[in-house]
């Protein structure tokens, strides 16, 4: 008969490996983020001081704070059983985020609580662990405690985690080398907590008080990435899926076409990742953001679907059929969620097309004669020069039969090499900088005369259908009031 034999792993072997989960700087100090949120906390200072011959990143939070022995199973691995039913306002998961995180991108790993004017202290030190091989914490007296960087921001309640001995943080390098690498990824930090959080700093969560947090004494603003704000995004209707008698709730939204931003909402989109790559659902856990840009492989990303977006909400009972990761960065949807996600995301294509095409489908309404045209035959999508615009018919008009099929070939050659690759790299990147130059005053009314002449000679003309044909050419782009000008002086 098999005989037990006790078998702890290697604290040492252990320790190295659970440092290299994947974390990175945004994600760690977001899932040390969650443990203060979980604690009721409604303000979170995040210090990053340099100066010190030992450099500190310390978050520090006005939460409820823990008793001695509730810092020593903090900082227990696996503190909370997975399995075992979370409060319904609780962001954890597995009992590993607060040393996981930490080991990621430090080496030394101190908790500095206080509950109702009590201290409490605890100390991770990898140094200590790797020498020992084993798995002792370092419990603080006061002294040590009153001494911790930054204990000045605690009040009657609340806790600091403090991490030393930066190594990831750093990449091994100093001086204004290491400064500057860390202002970068603190500036990635900012972005992605500001959007990870954005609900609680907008104080939509239900049942919890706004949320603020500062990096260096610097607020971080939401990020809504379903631009809300803007009259011209369209919210469809909320739709529920049950998961286990439990609801998953479901809101898509149409963002409106970059024409109607305003230059700092596009540059605040903008500047977060193109609208392409931020397409998709977004996976909400009792109000946090888990993860987003993503349509489960349901449908490829492209420009059909590039102003869609889809919220997706459900609770930490559900853990469990999403298959959340120890990163609290992946989640992957029940069968009835990503079935019900595939109708909606076939609704929404069709109403993130018409929005993207809006400018295009305006101009179709407001011209009888395009001059570009667009045809959906065998199965492909091809667009040609209309033969049949006033413009070119007045020309070929005039031309012997031979020089019209010439014409008409430089025509046909045009379309055909229209650099349909090129134009949609550079409108999906930068839309708003895509545009054809116009001329000035003078250059426009020599274009304008022309154009008449072109079409009537020294005939009358018809004034409403010259301002349609103006219109067509879109070769007075926003010089639409000089051309109406004008057909008021030139067809008195």
């Amino acid at each position: 008969m098999a005989r037990p034999h006790h078998l702890p792993p290697s604290a040492a072997s252990l320790t190295a490996s659970l440092r290299d989960l994947g974390y990175s700087p945004e994600t760690a100090i977001a899932d040390l983020i969650d443990n203060s949120i979980s604690a009721d906390a409604t303000d979170i200072q995040i210090f990053c001081d340099l100066s010190r011959s030992a450099p500190v990143l310390v978050i520090a939070d006005n939460g409820r704070g823990m008793t001695e022995p509730e810092v020593i199973a903090a900082m227990r691995h696996g503190a909370t059983d997975p399995r075992k039913k979370r409060g319904p306002k609780d962001l954890g998961r597995f009992g590993l985020g607060l040393k996981t995180a930490s080991f990621s991108q430090c080496r030394r790993l101190t908790v500095v609580s206080t509950q109702r004017g009590e201290r409490a202290g605890g100390e991770w030190n990898l140094a200590q662990v790797e020498d020992n091989d084993d798995w002792f914490i370092s419990v603080l007296n006061h002294e040590e405690i009153a001494a911790q960087p930054f204990f000045d921001t605690l009040s009657d309640t609340g806790t600091l985690v403090i991490w030393r001995d930066l190594d990831r943080l750093f990449e091994d390098e100093t001086g204004l080398k290491r400064d500057e690498i860390v202002n970068e990824k603190l500036a990635v930090v900012e972005r992605h907590l500001s959007l990870v959080f954005h609900r609680f700093l907008a104080g939509e969560v239900k049942g919890r008080k706004k949320l603020a947090i500062r990096i260096n004494g610097h607020q971080i603003a939401p990020f809504d990435p379903f631009c809300r704000k803007n009259a011209a995004t369209q919210m469809l209707p909320e739709e529920t899926v049950w998961v286990d008698d439990v609801a998953v709730t479901m809101q898509p939204y149409i963002l409106p076409h970059h024409s109607r931003l305003t230059a700092s909402e596009y540059d605040f989109y903008q500047d977060r990742s193109d609208f392409i790559s931020n397409q998709g659902a977004y996976v909400y856990r009792n109000g946090r953001l888990m993860a987003w840009g993503d349509w489960f492989r349901l449908v490829p990303k492209g420009e059909a679907t590039k102003l869609a977006r889809v919220q997706i909400d459900f609770p930490n009972s559900l853990d469990e059929a999403w298959t959340i990761d120890i990163k609290k960065s992946r989640a992957r949807p029940p069968h009835a969620v990503r079935e019900r996600l595939r109708q909606i995301i076939t609704k929404i294509t069709a109403r993130s097309v018409t929005v993207h095409r809006g400018r295009g489908q305006k101009l179709f309404e407001e011209t009888t004669a395009p001059f570009w045209e667009r045809y959906a035959e065998h199965g492909g999508i091809r667009y040609a020069i209309n033969a049949q615009h006033p413009l070119i018919a007045s020309l070929c008009a005039r031309l012997v039969p031979e020089d019209a099929e010439t014409l008409s070939m430089v025509l046909d050659s045009i379309a055909a090499s229209l650099p349909v690759e090129m134009i949609y790299s550079d409108y999906s990147t930068h839309p708003r900088e895509v545009g054809q130059a116009t001329a000035d005053q003078g250059r426009t009314l020599d274009r304008l005369n022309n154009l008449k002449q072109a079409l009537y000679g020294d005939g009358p003309g018809d004034p409403k259908a010259f301002l349609q044909i103006v219109r067509s050419t879109r070769l007075f782009e926003g010089q639409i009031e000089t051309a109406e000008k004008f057909v008021s002086e030139a067809f008195a």
